[in-house]
């Protein structure tokens, strides 16, 4: 009777005396002349096999010296104990090692140009570059393990109360979503384009319309913007849409959903999640996706600063302008450099400065006590609640300015001073302005989408104060990432032109670009809501990365681009022509 293939991760002492066949890649091989071992890898895991002339018998210790790392091979062999010196506790199957009498190379491999174990010196080029050998390293594949397992309980957890799954369409219309489109060319229709989503946002609220009622879909995006560590072109939501639902509906479903993905790695998301408003984390943490892990809340030193006689802080209040603080607690024993590194921080956020001053030994201090004067510096110091051994940092700027330069030191003084844990710390935040005012060209644009509706009690301000409006919206946040952001939709088609006039956009526009939306509306759209949750990140926090690349199987360079196709890449003058497209000649490097 032939064997059916063994997992090799799967093997434990109670298989002891079983005959095996393994299929898997060749790890490491020790040769100590009598006794070959090698190590066999599969999805499940690695075992050691050995090669035994006693044993194995000639051939297969032959063939055993000629192996080579990654290597494909089929093993046939006994299960046997290793002896109590030889155990290795750091494998599952550490206990057991196989006795072969057969191998076969099913493949031959070369020298890789990186082993694929999890401890690398590979950089990520080339990492990503042989992305295939990159993905056999275990922590790789533990990663993608955990991802299929998040996605599996998010479809049941959302099955389980109702949801429908619906597929939406890949190429559309392109319409203003917060980003660049990417453009695809039709053969059929020349000179017109269809555009990959950026999100199914209008699809989504077309099902809501249909009679639905409960949407999601695992959603791949695509947005033409810069990239960074998390963002990549073309990534993956969750996306669902409820109808007739409050915000607490929405509140409750999305805390479950999490709940169950973030358990796949053992993680707890003690429901409810704390809410705060967007004002409250503006004023509170100097940003709308604050980590809660740990407290140091920011200050307002506006009125402590006035009158100070320091010119940073007397020049930014006359300008409209406020003085924002931060308590470092212990952080008076911290570095002269290291205040010159936050004082960069401070300045790539778009601060002019930063001021810092702290007590130590019952003495205050601070480059600007001079200027101050200590009545002065007394006066914020005890306004920032600064105790002995404490560290003051301070801006004066704008209020965005300040806020958003404080914000990224908050981060940074917390891991200095070992303040963030381990945990994970979830939250809401609500009430967001329904409208941001662009400060160059001075129009409004929106905060979330412009299909997001604003609170019915500020309707009647809409056309006479925009920057007074707040959105029926909301972000769920964790450790300081923002996991997902939703609102409530304009359900009414008077409603959605009215905010697309606030917004600049004419009704020839409107009618151009968002037509059939406007022509849905118009017949019995019940009032609905919903929120787009990243999967990739969930992912990313959930694993412990430190990358959207390390959870995405063939991810993207910052720059945009794939180092193991080569995309993007120049094609053939004949399928240009094709769809109508002048081939553009680029300059000689």
């Amino acid at each position: 009777m032939s064997l059916r293939r063994q997992p090799a991760g799967a093997l434990r002492a109670a298989d002891t005396g079983r005959r095996v066949l393994l299929r898997g890649w060749i790890g490491r091989r020790r040769d100590l002349g009598e006794l070959i071992f090698l190590t066999v890898r599969d999805r499940s895991g690695v075992v050691q096999v050995l090669f035994d002339r006693a044993r194995s018998g000639e051939e297969p210790v032959l063939r055993a010296g000629d192996a080579r790392p990654e290597d494909v091979v089929e093993i046939e062999g006994e299960v046997v104990p290793r002896g109590d010196a030889q155990v290795n506790r750091d494998i599952p199957t550490g206990e057991v090692e196989i006795v072969a009498t057969r191998l076969e190379f099913l493949a031959r491999a070369e020298t890789p140009p990186f082993l694929p174990e999890d401890r690398t010196n590979a950089t990520e080029e080339l990492r990503l570059e042989h992305r295939y050998i990159d993905l056999r390293r275990p922590a790789m594949l533990k990663n993608f393990v955990l991802r299929d397992e998040i996605a599996f309980r998010v479809r049941r957890t959302l099955h389980e109360i109702g949801f429908l799954e619906v597929e939406t369409p890949m190429l559309t219309k392109s319409t203003p979503e917060g980003a660049r489109d990417y453009l695809v060319p039709s053969r059929v229709h020349p000179g017109k384009f269809y555009a990959l989503p950026q999100s199914p946002q209008l699809f989504k609220q077309i099902l809501m319309v249909s009679g639905f009622e409960s949407y999601f879909q695992i959603a791949r995006c695509f947005r033409d913007e810069d990239l960074r560590a998390d963002r990549q072109p073309e990534f993956t939501q969750i996306d669902l849409e409820m109808s007739f639902a409050t915000e607490e509906d929405i509140f409750s479903t999305v805390e479950a959903v999490l709940a169950a993905a973030f358990g796949a790695a053992g993680i707890d998301a003690p429901r409810p999640f704390p809410r705060l408003t967007y004002a409250e984390s503006m004023k509170l943490y100097g940003t709308d996706r604050p980590d809660l892990r740990y407290g140091m809340p920011l200050s307002d030193l506006s009125a402590s600063a006035s009158g100070s006689a320091f010119v940073p802080f007397d020049g930014a209040l006359a300008a409209g302008g406020a003085v924002r603080g931060l308590r470092v607690p212990g952080g008076a024993a911290l570095s002269r450099k290291k205040l010159d590194d936050w004082t960069e921080i401070a300045r790539s956020h778009g601060a002019s400065g930063l001021v810092w001053a702290k007590r130590s030994g019952g003495e205050s201090s601070s480059p600007a006590k001079k200027a101050m004067g200590d009545a002065a510096l007394e006066r914020v110091l005890a306004a920032a609640e600064i105790a002995d051994g404490d560290l003051l940092l301070a801006v004066a700027d704008r209020p965005s300015v300040a806020a958003a330069a404080l914000a990224a030191l908050r981060v940074a003084a917390a891991r200095e001073i070992g303040a963030v844990d381990t945990s994970h710390a979830f939250c809401w935040v609500t009430e967001f302005p329904l409208f941001g005012l662009d400060q160059k060209n001075g129009s409004w644009f929106p905060m979330n989408h412009p299909f997001t509706s604003p609170r019915e009690e500020d309707l009647s301000r809409l056309e006479t104060e925009p920057g007074t409006i707040l959105a029926r919206a909301y972000d769920v946040v964790v450790n300081g990432e923002e996991l997902g952001s939703g609102s409530i939709r304009i359900h009414r088609a008077e409603v959605q032109e009215r905010v697309f006039r606030a917004l600049g956009i004419s009704e020839a526009e409107g009618r151009e670009r968002f037509g059939f939306l406007l022509d849905a509306l118009k017949y019995g759209a019940p009032p609905h809501g919903g929120i787009a949750l990243g999967l990739d990140r969930i992912c990313m926090i959930a694993a412990g990365a430190s990358s959207l690349r390390d959870v995405i199987a063939f991810p993207k360079t910052t720059s945009g681009m794939c180092l193991m196709t080569g995309s993007p890449s120049t094609v053939a003058d004949s399928q240009l022509r094709e769809l109508a497209i002048a081939p553009v000649r680029l300059p000689e490097s």
